[in-house]
């Protein structure tokens, strides 16, 4: 059965626009658990935008699933992730400019470096993934340099603007996870999903997990943090059959 992971980087956007206390994304965190999440993501950005390593400490003390550390693949990250020790480090790109992450990791080029952070947080018995695009060979890559799982970067998908368009890159999709799953890669799939598109990806077998953060974090605004997550774990439960008539 697939699950959600649900990023509480949004509940720290909030804060951090005031520098406030509140709200907290580990008490978010722990609401969404219990309203059925069986992850939590966070991105620890090398300028702090949002997410502090105050945070990442605490939510390794609470978090009762898995917790999923988003960070880029540089030595300071590298330092947080063996000191915290989460279940699962997802190493993806990072450019201080954008609002979020816009695409997947160049592995091809950057190959070795990968490889050797790859191996030093498998000895530490943290599972690696990898942000990556739906491009096949970033993908095979992604085995060079043992990675044990990939995150499809769904942010094109979800941004599409017509039904064609959005066709186009499910198919992609489609043929990244089928590839990823054949390489004994495990498979995950976030950025940009919500409500109404994440139904087109349900059918999907191979996808493991989706993370969703934003689309979440802004329902909560309205219904709350709990019925938010509820809401999402329901969709998801149900499958994508009844939902592919979208746009």
């Amino acid at each position: 059965m697939r699950k959600l992971a649900v990023s509480v980087d949004h509940v720290a956007t909030l804060r951090q626009a005031r520098q406030a206390a509140v709200p907290d994304p580990v008490s978010a965190a722990v609401i969404a658990e219990l309203a059925g999440a069986r992850g939590i993501t966070v991105h620890l950005c090398e300028d702090r935008r949002h997410i502090q390593e105050r945070d990442v400490t605490l939510l390794r003390q609470v978090v009762k699933t898995k917790l999923n550390l988003e960070m880029a693949a540089s030595q300071e990250m590298l330092k947080v992730a063996l000191s915290v020790k989460p279940d699962m480090v997802t190493l993806v790109p990072e450019r201080r400019e954008e609002v979020t992450t816009e695409g997947g990791l160049e592995t091809q080029r950057n190959k070795e470096l990968l490889k050797k952070l790859v191996r030093l947080m498998r000895d530490a018995d943290i599972v690696v993934s990898l942000l990556l695009d739906t491009e096949l060979d970033q993908i095979k890559a992604a085995t060079w340099v043992e990675a044990q799982c990939v995150q499809i970067h769904t942010g094109a998908f979800c941004e599409a603007r017509t039904r064609g368009q959005r066709q186009e890159h499910f198919v992609r999709i489609q043929n990244a996870v089928k590839m990823a799953h054949k390489l004994g890669l495990g498979v995950t799939a976030g950025h940009g999903l919500n409500y109404q598109n994440i139904g087109w990806l349900l059918d999907l077998d191979e996808i493991e997990e989706f993370t969703v953060g934003h689309a979440i974090i802004a329902r909560a605004v309205l219904v709350g943090l709990e019925q938010a997550v509820r809401d999402m774990v329901e969709l998801i439960g149900r499958g994508g059959m009844s939902y592919r008539g979208g746009r």
